[in-house]
């Protein structure tokens, strides 16, 4: 348990290296000519369509026009995506009504486990301004893909997890990609990164 654990922490640690080096490409260069591949379409471009919570379809286009937040994670996940939640429901009370013009959004990595309800139950634990959105493995593929996220599914002997991307990204409102929150990032710089997409 504890070797799979520092495999899990390790691969997502480089993830969020290379993740961040890119973001340091683009922000040091302020222009669209980032590397293929580094950084998150922008929302208009994306093609996904996933179920929420409650059992309607949504689609990237439905997000434009407010700034995003997006996390990928699972339900059965034992620490990250809990921790991320709570401290995103913390921001959500921090920003205090501006948070209600803001997508949250969790997109499940685990479509065998995570149907509508079981994220509905899972979600009712933190800020009810989080959606939830799942799907079949090729629909969670194709929003991975559009993120540039990644996800795997790592087998035990008698279940399994999920590795994942952990940082949270933010969108501004007409779609454009804007900034990560980074899973190991002090989170001091969280709330002012949130409040940027917001103006």
């Amino acid at each position: 348990m504890k070797r799979r654990t520092l495999l899990q922490a390790g691969a997502l640690s480089t993830g969020a290296v290379v993740f961040m080096l890119g973001l340091g490409w683009w922000q040091s260069r302020h222009s669209d000519e980032a590397p293929s591949g580094t950084l998150p379409l922008p929302i208009d471009r994306m093609s996904f369509a996933l179920t929420d919570q409650h059992g309607d379809t949504v689609e990237a286009a439905d997000w434009l026009g407010q700034p995003t937040m997006v996390f990928f994670g699972f339900t059965w996940c034992p620490d990250i995506c809990p921790t991320t939640l709570s401290a995103i429901s913390d921001w959500l009370e921090e920003l205090g009504p501006d948070a209600d013009h803001l997508n949250t959004v969790l997109i499940s990595v685990d479509p065998e486990r995570d149907t509508p309800e079981v994220l509905g139950d899972y979600l009712s634990n933190f800020d009810d301004r989080i959606t939830g959105l799942t799907g079949t493995l090729p629909q969670i593929e194709q929003a991975a893909a559009d993120f540039r996220a990644t996800f795997r599914k790592v087998q035990s002997e008698d279940n399994y997890t999920m590795d994942h991307t952990a940082g949270v990204f933010l969108f501004n409102a007409d779609g454009r990609f804007a900034n990560i929150i980074d899973h190991h990032e002090d989170p001091r710089y969280a709330v002012p990164k949130i409040r940027r997409v917001l103006e």
